[in-house]
């Protein structure tokens, strides 16, 4: 028989897969073996030395593939009795079938939300802290890791409200006050800054219990309310919208206040509405009112202090929602941006977003240690009474230590690390913006006050005829160049190249009328005037060769 007669061997039969304890113990003390090993080593030595180019080389960017052909690969809704796969298995499932799917946000060329690169040493912080496994609802499962979680909030504290030495020496490691909490993000920490405004605006009284044991019926009853409301920009978040949901309040009275040309809320229309609501024949209390430092669509900061003069002149809960914004505080070139946020009785920062930690960590801080008071509870088994457990002033239960994150993170990078970052992006979206508009064929729509801009293709004979055209013409045009936009933004996300998001703004020159415009979030600090230019180059490219 010669040599390519012989018969192909047939591969060893692998050892089935059983869950006993035995097995059990293996797995979860130990890889399997040496096969896991070395599969865990070759691509967390990637990842922990070398993570941006391991995105680079093994996440997609955004791979034209439908949701629904990747959907369709899964649609088994049953776990297995026993083990599928060994964990050198699984891992090079994560790596060769997940990660091409998913999104390289750490890609320069990504600037369309605000989910962007992290430090390669996050990674390794989120290692040792997931290793640890400390759960911060209580000392008894966290003891030192609750008392660095003080410090570090007392570190934010200090860069939003610049209270004295004094203050922070006796509330930095109190048992009695709370600077603030770390949440899962920064939609939870709005909601906990309207819970405690909400508790302190129907707090207990001559009989009444408060509002958080009795609740909103009793709670109008004792107070001779009819309704609350809660006032906030048209450009606020719609996480506010959650809370009035959440609140019991309803989300219709979360009141959406107009806007003036800059995308910041209209002082004298906010005027009139809390007057309009204090001389209404249905009594209401308005339990708070929020500032945006950084609004989602169009990077603006509210007049934040313009808002605390009129908040104390009402005895209103001044709210501001500086998820996004709140980092620039580490700026000493652009802090002003925030000027009058120390005035806030409460703030809102995500350190997910421009403290560049990995998902999700969000934090709201009070202006009074003593406020969350009126969102304490208690446990016998857990967080008892006379206990000095953080979760009795949280809205979350279990909760991961991320607060050793951020505290490395600062010590690594320093304010001025950090302010480095927040200057790149500012600076850097407005050299964009000017780019924009040396372009015929583009309009800047909204320029940056922060690092976020938008914008839209807007071809030089539409822009000639929009300048002249009657209210019907000019209506006819903006429906051509939202369609034209919608297409340009689908085509360049799906080419895989780059990516920009896209939203849709009421036009201030032509009122009624909405403009679907591109947006773009300049936060990685590889991102490049030159970088903005090919993503400008690409857009042309896709309206001249495919579109015009």
């Amino acid at each position: 028989m010669t040599k390519s007669m012989n018969p192909k061997k047939t591969p060893p039969l692998k050892k089935a897969l059983v869950a006993d304890w035995p097995a059990l113990k293996r797995t979860f003390i130990r890889p399997e073996d040496d096969a896991a090993r070395s599969t865990l080593i070759k691509y967390m030595e990637q990842i922990l030395f070398g993570l941006h180019d391991f995105l680079k080389t093994h996440v997609g960017f955004t791979e034209a593939v439908s949701l629904k052909d990747l959907a369709d690969r899964f649609t088994d809704s049953l776990i297995s009795q026993n083990p599928e796969k060994k964990l050198a298995d699984v891992i090079t499932d994560l790596i060769e079938d997940i990660a091409p799917h998913a999104v390289n946000v750490a890609s320069p060329y990504f600037i369309g939300h605000m989910t962007s690169a992290i430090p390669f040493f996050m990674v390794h912080l989120k290692t040792i802290v997931t290793a640890l496994n400390q759960n911060v609802v209580k000392i008894e499962t966290s003891k030192v890791v609750s008392v660095v979680e003080k410090q570090v909030l007392a570190k934010i504290h200090r860069l939003i409200y610049r209270e004295s030495d004094t203050f922070y020496t006796e509330h930095i490691q109190s048992t009695h006050t709370t600077l603030g909490c770390f949440t899962e993000n920064g939609t939870l920490s709005n909601l906990t800054a309207l819970w405690v405004a909400r508790n302190t605006r129907f707090s207990p009284k001559n009989g009444f219990g408060g509002v958080e044991k009795e609740g909103l019926q009793a709670a109008y009853e004792a107070y001779g309310i009819e309704r609350s409301v809660i006032l906030v920009s048209k450009r606020g978040h719609y996480s506010l919208d959650k809370s009035g949901g959440l609140l019991g309040i309803g989300n219709r009275n979360i009141v959406a206040v107009d806007v003036d040309e800059k995308n910041r809320i209209d002082l004298t229309a906010l005027e009139n509405t809390i007057h309009t609501f204090k001389k209404s024949p249905k009594k209401t209390a308005i339990l708070a009112v929020v500032g945006i430092a950084g609004t989602t669509e169009t990077g603006s900061v509210d007049p934040l202090s313009n808002l605390g003069d009129i908040c104390a002149e009402n005895r209103i809960h001044f709210h501001v929602d500086a998820a996004w914004g709140g980092p620039t505080l580490v700026s000493e070139k652009y802090r002003h941006l925030l000027a009058g946020i120390e005035g806030a009785d409460s703030v809102t920062i995500d350190g997910h977003k421009q403290f560049y930690m990995p998902m999700s960590c969000g934090m709201i801080y009070f202006k009074d240690p003593t406020i969350m008071d009126s969102v304490i509870y208690h446990s016998n088994y857990v967080n008892r009474p006379t206990s000095v457990d953080l979760g009795i002033k949280s809205p979350s239960g279990s909760r991961e230590a991320n607060s050793l994150i951020l505290d490395s993170a600062l010590k690594i990078m320093g304010s001025r690390g950090y302010a480095l970052l927040i200057d790149h992006g500012i600076e850097t979206a407005r050299k964009f913006a000017d780019e924009i508009e040396k372009r015929p064929d583009f309009q800047l729509v909204t320029p940056p006050e922060l690092n976020i801009l938008t914008y839209r293709l807007c071809p030089l004979n539409l822009k000639n005829k929009l300048g002249q055209g009657d209210a019907e013409e000019v209506a006819q045009i903006n429906e051509k160049l939202n369609t034209l936009n919608r297409t340009v933004q689908r085509l360049q996300r799906e080419a895989g190249n780059s990516f920009v998001s896209r939203t849709t703004l009421s036009s201030a020159t032509w009122p009624g009328q909405d403009m679907v415009v591109l947006r773009a979030v300049i936060m990685n600090p590889m991102t490049t005037i030159e970088i903005l230019r090919e993503i400008l180059d690409e857009q042309e490219a896709i309206h001249k060769n495919r579109l015009a």
